[in-house]
């Protein structure tokens, strides 16, 4: 990741040259579990590295984090560190070096036990990867991963949610969330206010060398507005203090709306309850665009997570606002965003290209009033460029459903979080030009597809290889490619 204009950091910061520098206990991955797919091990070299064995674990829907963090254990694709030293940046060198062995797509969870942040060890755990896995689409919904096959496993899951798609109307359906009481809300058993909260004690990361700083990387922003209705989105938080976080909401966010909304109408701050350590369908809905929010249609994300699971999500009201929040979530940050305050730097932060995303001069940022959270709370830390961030399928499913209304000879779409930036799709082609045709209808359509490969239907998009290997075969450069000089790609 290069570092432009970081005091003391003037020479890029090299993946390669990083992962060899990260110090002698890195010269293996530091631990002897296997993926199911590859059955291959890695040796062990840090202190404490275990394998998680498989054992009898909470099934679908998954009302907490922990309960899908130990399905994820019974099934093998957990591994397990007791102490791993962060200013070393030892977290994230061992999982580089997870992705290098086993690709994005199998490499498993990791949980640290402790880590050594600023000289000091700081109980965890931090959790990493917890739906990087192909598995992880099937697992969320119950589901049984078809034995040595992701690409079936990921099928079976697509079609599941299709069919979830396809009796709703094209949309993901809805279960209302039930609130309960405060009493019964794990979020609510430990309460810090005043001079008591520092967000520091908490075993929050800075991920990579040449980040900005520590950062709450997965929390889902929860805010509401008169007219848009409620929103949470995962916008990156920069620990800027013990009481101060930087909120990184763009202008392509709901979240961004919404402030300038209550701008424009005079308010001087604005209400957000952060939420960390969601549960899984929760988590998912938060990181990808799987919801339609029609113009104007406000729409309550909560149901949809309850919709998709099958059994509604348990809220509870924040201690200092009215803002609605998942009862068993593992923390929750209260606090307010300052309108009319001076904005601040945030960043650079390592951006899910890859490489080093600038620093932001102007951003806005949130004082802290209250922290909630359960007892020893978990940390969900994001590999951000390094791991696929949530299961891919539910936005897949819903992508395909949308775009056969302008492509009706599509049959499957990749959006890989492996390669950000390209689309896969095959179609059905029944007569010359067809592929040019569909291609440049996705290409118009989606702003996050910048390269669009079209294939025919006898052709897995999800087989890197298999769909390299259409285009040296069957692809000519010339008359087969249009460039579109203005796309939103």
């Amino acid at each position: 990741m290069a570092n432009p204009g970081i005091p003391g950091q003037s020479e890029p910061v090299s993946r390669r040259e990083f992962i060899a520098s990260t110090g002698s206990g890195l010269a293996a991955l530091a631990a002897t579990a296997c993926t199911p797919a590859q059955q291959d091990c890695i040796e062990a070299g840090v202190a404490g590295a275990s394998a998680a064995t498989p054992q009898a674990a909470p099934t679908a829907p998954f009302d907490t984090f922990r309960d899908w963090i130990a399905a994820l254990e019974s099934n093998g694709l957990l591994m397990r560190f007791d102490r791993v030293d962060q200013d070393a940046f030892h977290t994230t060198g061992l999982f580089f070096r997870a992705t290098d062995r086993f690709g994005m797509l199998e490499a498993p969870a990791m949980l640290f036990e402790e880590v050594l942040i600023d000289g000091k060890w700081v109980k965890g755990p931090v959790i990493a990867n917890h739906q990087g896995h192909w598995n992880t689409d099937a697992l969320l919904w119950g589901l049984e991963p078809v034995p040595g096959d992701h690409y079936a496993t990921y099928r079976r899951a697509k079609a599941h949610l299709s069919a979830m798609l396809e009796r709703n109307g094209g949309e993901y359906p809805q279960i209302a969330p039930v609130e309960i009481s405060r009493d019964r809300a794990l979020c609510k058993e430990v309460v810090i206010t005043g001079d008591e909260i520092d967000i520091n004690r908490f075993a929050f990361l800075k991920t990579n060398p040449a980040d900005a700083g520590r950062y709450v990387n997965t929390g889902s922003v929860f805010m509401h507005d008169p007219e848009m209705g409620p929103n949470f989105g995962t916008y990156r938080c920069q620990i800027k203090g013990p009481r101060k976080l930087g909120m990184n909401s763009t202008p392509n966010h709901q979240g961004y709306k919404m402030f300038m909304a209550a701008k424009a109408r005079g308010e001087k701050t604005v209400p957000v309850s952060v939420v960390v350590g969601q549960d899984p369908v929760v988590w998912l809905i938060s990181s990808s665009p799987v919801v339609n929010r029609r113009k104007g249609v406000p729409i309550d994300e909560l149901a949809v997570a309850g919709g998709m699971r099958g059994k509604p999500i348990e809220t509870v009201k924040s201690e200092t606002n009215h803002i609605m929040v998942p009862a068993h979530a593992e923390m929750v940050i209260e606090g307010e965003v300052p309108l009319d305050g001076p904005l601040e730097r945030e960043g650079p932060f390592g951006e899910m290209f890859g490489y080093l995303g600038p620093a932001n001069p102007a951003n806005l940022w949130m004082n802290i009033t209250t922290i909630t959270h359960r007892q020893d709370p978990w940390i969900m830390n994001a590999y951000t460029g390094m791991q696929r961030g949530m299961v891919s399928a539910p936005m897949d499913c819903i992508l395909e459903s949308s775009l056969r209304r302008r492509v009706p000879n599509l049959i499957n779409i990749s959006f890989g979080q492996d390669v950000f930036g390209v689309l896969f799709m095959s179609i059905d082609k029944t007569g010359p030009g067809q592929g040019l045709k569909s291609g440049s209808t996705i290409a118009n359509m989606l702003p996050f597809a910048k390269v669009v490969v079209v294939v025919d239907k006898d052709i897995n998009v999800l087989d890197r290889t298999a769909v390299v290997f259409a285009m040296g075969s069957r692809w000519q450069p010339d008359p087969a490619t249009a460039i579109i000089t203005d796309a939103r790609g």
